[in-house]
């Protein structure tokens, strides 16, 4: 019997290589690839002002149907937005990823980003990239249990320097603006199951609340339970798979 497919997918500002806490962890009866996006690792980046219209030409052939698509951060939203242009997978799971990406509701101190943060983010971001993506690598690892250790093993993994360039993580940051999944989701081609760690910095209480949650972690759980996170994940894969075409 083959062994079921995940195809892993990144975040803003981050390559495959959040994925490789997981390596030893995966269970038996899966297979897992992590693929880039365009302009990461190497990968050829899509033309300046690209539009997400351009991006299924680039994702055809890495994002196979015959697999379970795994989407974190951005990577998630952009997954669920190719849902419209490619063929669906076997089932999508989002981690750490809502209908959008800045918060629809009311923002409470438990997590949740305004468009106005993002908007001032972006500014920051044009004045400096670096020290701006820096930043960013610090916030993302507030909700772990230990956001220090997280943040030394995310810099460990990914060094001092983004692994895109500056145009790409434009783009991105764009892209999170603006994509609202909303009526792909409502009217999904597969199965889908939200992840969401408990303390996720990014989440809205109202998307914690249609996710299924990760006790005691944040939007970083790859580093901080990468054994639970992977056992979670081929749990809820195999689960997909087995599903009729409904949202779980």
């Amino acid at each position: 019997m083959q062994p079921l497919r995940l195809i892993l997918l990144s975040g803003w500002g981050i390559d495959q290589r959040i994925w490789q806490p997981l390596e030893a962890h995966w269970p038996t009866n899966l297979t897992a690839q992590a693929v880039e996006w365009p302009g990461y690792g190497g990968t050829t980046p899509l033309a300046a002002n690209a539009t997400l219209k351009e991006l299924p030409d680039a994702m055809a052939e890495p994002l196979a149907s015959d697999a379970i698509w795994v989407g974190w951060s951005l990577g998630g939203l952009l997954a669920t937005a190719l849902l419209a242009y490619l063929p669906p997978p076997r089932g999508l799971i989002l981690l750490g990823a809502g209908d959008t990406f800045c918060a629809k509701d009311k923002v409470s101190a438990t997590g949740g980003v305004t468009s106005a943060e993002l908007s001032a983010f972006q500014r920051a971001f044009q004045r400096d990239p670096t020290a701006t993506w820096q930043h960013f690598l610090r916030w993302q690892t507030q909700g772990e249990p230990s956001p220090r250790q997280a943040h030394r093993q995310l810099r460990d993994l990914l060094g001092d320097t983004p692994p895109a360039d500056s145009l790409t993580l434009a783009t991105g940051l764009h892209w999170l603006s603006t994509i609202d999944n909303r009526p792909r989701l409502a009217a999904s081609p597969c199965p889908v199951v939200r992840l969401t760690g408990e303390h996720d910095p990014f989440i809205s209480p109202a998307q914690h609340h249609v996710s299924k949650s990760l006790s005691g972690v944040g939007h970083c759980p790859m580093l901080s339970q990468p054994q639970a996170l992977a056992t979670t994940i081929g749990h809820y894969a195999h689960q997909m798979a087995n599903a009729s075409m409904a949202v779980l």
